[in-house]
């Protein structure tokens, strides 16, 4: 009967390691498997985080050249692209034919033309002027460090903006009537950076802050959080391909400016694409929606 109860036991205890076995096995495929989500989702993060810096670098790159293209600009440096290739033209031999000798006659003197190469001149590659939008525009971001109103205009305020350059920009903004100078200070903004410089009541103006316009009100655009003097703002579908300066004969802006607005939800768009600081967000007005950015 002793014995009879060791077995039994004996079969138990083995029946139990068994058991045991069973469920730390499960319980060790279920860790490897939560540690292979877990790995899958460190390298997306990751991925991310690196496609995200590889947006600001870019970004910092095309600033850079942008700023660039303007000194050289402003120092009176022509810019020229690059020119095409030239194709190569054959030599041509130009020779005058002997006539036959007539007896009695003295043979013509034969003129001989020297080989020549003729080469075009080299002409700069046009550059396609075709295309005119937003993608001309050179939208950055600002922030206002010094403001007075304008010495000569009541309805003036003139401005520095510092927009991630050497030195702080002037601009002259007529938004007196529209926005009181405590809210302008220190206020971070959306500028259209690439106008030509313009003298307003003798005070040369280098930028234009954009706002949001009804025959009502005007609102200064409101930049997404993060956003720091220098940044680059693009528009969702239309790479940035601004000039250094706009022709005012070309009336690029003009062009642009009837498909620059608000949409519903208040955000800055170009023919319904909005207009975003990458990895940051979009530009939006305070409170108006379906009117004119300018």
């Amino acid at each position: 009967m002793i014995s009879i109860l060791k077995r039994s036991m004996s079969q138990n205890s083995v029946n139990k390691l068994i058991n045991n076995a069973e469920i730390a096995e499960k319980k060790l495929s279920e860790l490897r498997s939560k540690l292979e989500e877990i790995k899958k989702i460190k390298i997306e993060e990751r991925i991310k985080e690196l496609t995200e810096e590889n947006k600001i670098l870019s970004v910092k790159v095309a600033t850079a050249k942008a700023d660039l293209i303007r000194l050289e600009t402003s120092n009176g440096k022509k810019q020229y692209p690059l020119p095409g290739k030239i194709s190569e033209v054959p030599a041509v031999a130009q020779v005058i034919a002997e006539e036959p000798a007539v007896k009695g006659e003295k043979q013509p003197v034969v003129k001989k033309v020297k080989e020549t190469a003729k080469k075009p001149k080299e002409k700069p590659e046009l550059v396609n002027d075709s295309v005119i939008d937003v993608r001309k525009l050179d939208f950055r971001i600002g922030k206002i460090i010094d403001i007075n109103k304008h010495p000569d205009a009541d309805s003036l305020y003139v401005e520095k903006i510092d927009c991630g350059e050497e030195k702080p920009r002037t601009v002259v903004s007529g938004l007196v009537n529209h926005v009181p100078i405590d809210e302008m200070r220190d206020r971070i903004v959306m500028i259209l950076a690439n106008l030509k410089p313009v003298k307003m009541r003798g005070v040369t103006s280098e930028a234009m802050v954009m706002c949001a316009s009804s025959p009502d009100k005007v609102e200064v655009l409101i930049p997404p959080n993060g956003a720091v003097p220098g940044d680059l703002v693009e528009c969702e579908n239309y790479p940035r391909e601004p000039e250094a300066i706009l022709n005012p004969k070309k009336k690029i802006f003009e062009s642009c400016a009837p498909d620059l607005m608000t949409n519903n939800e208040k955000v800055a768009c170009y023919k319904g694409s909005p207009l975003i600081v990458p990895g940051k967000g979009k530009v939006v007005a305070p409170t108006l929606a379906g009117v004119n950015v300018k």
